[in-house]
């Protein structure tokens, strides 16, 4: 860790973990035993989709996808691009979209819309974290694991420039 970056606790390893299974038994009541395909936007939202579709009690399927909209910066660029597609088709599936966070909502929004193209039965979203005071675009956001105020966030898989992914906690930085 740099000298002039602090890392402060917002949420602990115990409350992440005892939020994301409370998702999963909401997540698991909503779709009545039906199948859904939790597609993971990488690389931020790897740690919570994976431990979120362990407490998922309907059959789950993984796949992944890959946005770019920040690059190497702190703030949107507003163009979301795929940097690495799905693997499977997603027609006729229910599909929950797992996100570390949602920020200005342009990401999602495009997510949303490219997976009713492709035909998707229904697309949920699911995000460890709400930056609501951020929002440029509104995204209907099924689940929510912490609304969280306009700081700068890492942790659980959330990066500044690709540092902190592995912190077992969500934390704020400190410049």
């Amino acid at each position: 860790m740099a000298e002039t970056e602090k890392i402060s606790v917002m949420y602990t390893e115990e409350e992440v973990n005892d939020r994301i299974k409370e998702l999963g038994a909401e997540i698991s009541e909503e779709l009545g035993g039906e199948p859904v395909k939790v597609v993971c936007v990488l690389k931020g939202a790897s740690f919570f989709a994976t431990e979120l579709a362990k407490r998922i009690t309907c059959p789950v399927f993984m796949d992944f996808i890959c946005c770019s909209s920040y690059g190497s910066g702190t703030e949107s660029s507003h163009e979301v691009k795929i940097v690495k597609d799905l693997d499977t088709d997603i027609a006729g599936e229910n599909v929950l979209i797992a996100e570390d966070i949602i920020d200005s909502g342009y990401t999602l929004q495009y997510l949303t819309e490219e997976f009713k193209k492709r035909g998707a039965k229904r697309v949920l979203i699911c995000v460890m974290l709400s930056k609501p005071d951020r929002r440029e675009v509104e995204v209907p956001v099924d689940y929510i694991g912490y609304t969280v105020p306009d700081q700068f966030i890492v942790g659980y898989g959330l990066d500044y420039a690709q540092k902190y992914r592995n912190l077992p906690f969500i934390g704020t930085v400190e410049f």
